[in-house]
């Protein structure tokens, strides 16, 4: 039967394309020459079933954090050419910049705001949204021919990884599945100062480092910090499915036991390391209050490092998107590992206010399947902001108008192509990084806060009112602390750890 099939959608297929060809619409494949591709990715692709003339034109709205380009709209009159021609759409982008992303999003979801694409992630309240009925279930929408194409170019654990209870709310980023933390920093500067940088191998090792940097180049930051970019990029924890519901294990572990972190040594270890950083003016004094992403902060040119998510060439790609060419290197200092945190690290969810899911489904499986489309909306116009030479890039002197750097929300990566600063071999060293990582007990599941929803809600005020002063130093942890766990507990966190933890247990056993 799907022998049969198969052959019956190839006739219709071949049909569609010759009734194409004789319409004469100038049209053929949209994506023409310009996709310097020569491959299958294009977009004609069955993302329409094979056409727009039965569709009716509308307007995706997408919301994702980031910072408006000078050529934001430039580019955008190129996507919806493409997209008119494709979907019989347009799209409406919206970028947040990352400092106001989860307050904004939370008011744009309890207000129920008409919207079609969200960008969410395990980290930024992707289960607690869930129980809000802000996503979709995308069961349906994964059946249909847009759907399908999605499902077959992702590796089964993106899908499988990012599910809650059984059921997926938003569609992963193709891209790797490993994780590993560490630093990026300045070489210019390292070398201007005679840093050895190769006797830095864990956070123990910073200290000396950033003393210099601070000494000799007072006018620079010597270590970037901000909630949720600090060393908690080292902890190796896995939140079971979202990173603001209290309750983890760590991921390089095989204990089962699920605790609130500050019960971990290595939490303890990095809250009073970031508060002596932070008195001895190694990082940013605004760390609890700016609104500047890590990315942003080394853009402006006076940081000099950053903790990093880090993954083969992270310190070149993010040199491209920060004008830094050249002048990044990273150091790993944690060992990889595997969890739902990553299959679900980076999605695009549709938002239950949709009134056109089944075109919404259709952008998204452009943008995993459509190489043209996926580089215009990441790197913007070829011969404008960037020239190619097969899947080479060159950026312009216009490169720095239009660069999201939001490669990894976007999509399938592995259709990006490569800047010429980056290693050719980029996308098969990926590959190799998801080999071999340690995978988490927790791989697979993700807690379902319904259960103790009005608990989490309380859990998450009170954890804005302390962690970002915590995290990055700017408290002293054996003052504070104390006070942050009364609060927690006063607010429902034994129950929550109850309750993931007899969801895990449950998820183990029947495993």
């Amino acid at each position: 039967m799907k022998k049969s099939m198969g052959t019956l959608f190839i006739l219709m297929l071949a049909m569609s394309m010759v009734l194409a060809a004789c319409g004469g619409n100038g049209n053929g494949n949209a994506t023409g020459s310009n996709n310097g591709n020569g491959n299958a990715e294009s977009s004609n692709n069955g993302a329409n079933d094979g056409g727009t003339s039965d569709l009716e034109f509308v307007e995706i709205k997408m919301v994702m954090p980031g910072n408006k380009q000078n050529d934001q709209e430039m580019v955008m009159e190129k996507i919806n050419e493409h997209l008119k021609d494709t979907i019989n759409a347009s799209l409406d982008l919206q970028l947040i910049e990352w400092g106001q992303w989860d307050e904004k999003v939370n008011l744009m979801i309890a207000s129920r705001e008409e919207m079609d694409i969200f960008f969410t992630a395990q980290w930024t309240n992707y289960s607690v949204n869930v129980s809000k009925g802000a996503f979709m279930d995308l069961e349906e929408l994964l059946q249909t021919d847009a759907g399908q194409q999605i499902v077959d170019s992702l590796d089964p654990a993106f899908l499988e990884g990012s599910k809650i209870q059984g059921k997926n709310y938003g569609i992963p980023t193709n891209k790797e599945l490993a994780f590993q933390g560490g630093v990026i920093y300045r070489t210019d500067i390292a070398e201007e100062l005679g840093l050895d940088m190769s006797t830095v191998k864990t956070v123990d090792d910073l200290a000396p480092i950033l003393q210099t940097v601070k000494e000799q180049r007072p006018e620079m930051i010597p270590l970037f910090v901000r909630e949720g970019d600090g060393m908690t990029h080292l902890a190796n924890y896995d939140f079971l499915g979202d990173g603001n519901v209290p309750g983890v294990i760590l991921k390089n572990e095989d204990d089962t036991t699920v605790k609130p972190t500050f019960e971990y040594d290595i939490t303890l270890k990095h809250l009073k390391l970031a508060r002596e950083f932070f008195l001895a003016g190694y990082t940013n004094q605004d760390a609890t209050t700016t609104t500047l992403s890590t990315q942003d902060a080394l853009k402006a040119g006076n940081v000099f490092m950053t903790f990093q998510p880090l993954k083969p060439g992270k310190d070149a790609e993010l040199a491209s998107a920060t004008g830094l060419t050249g002048k990044l290197k990273q150091i790993e200092m944690t060992d990889r590992t595997v969890a739902t945190s990553e299959t679900a690290g980076s999605m695009l969810a549709i938002s239950s206010t949709s009134e056109n899911p089944e075109r919404a489904i259709m952008l998204i499986n452009l943008l995993h399947t459509d190489k043209y489309l996926n580089n215009l909306l990441n790197f913007g116009i070829e011969d404008t902001h960037y020239t190619l030479n097969g899947e080479i890039m060159s950026p312009t002197e216009k490169a720095g108008d239009y660069n999201l750097g939001a490669a990894w929300m976007l999509g399938n990566q592995f259709l990006n192509y490569v800047w010429e600063s980056e290693d050719p071999q980029k996308w098969e060293k990926f590959r190799a990084f998801n080999e071999g990582a340690k995978v988490s007990p927790g791989l697979g599941f993700t807690f379902n806060s319904e259960p103790v929803k009005n608990e989490i809600a309380a859990l998450v005020n009170v954890k804005k009112e302390y962690n970002p002063a915590l995290e990055t130093g700017a408290v002293d942890p054996d003052e504070i602390l104390p006070e942050y766990i009364k609060k927690m507990k006063a607010s429902g966190l034994d129950k929550v750890i109850a309750e993931k933890q007899a969801q895990f247990d449950e998820f183990l056993a029947n495993k």
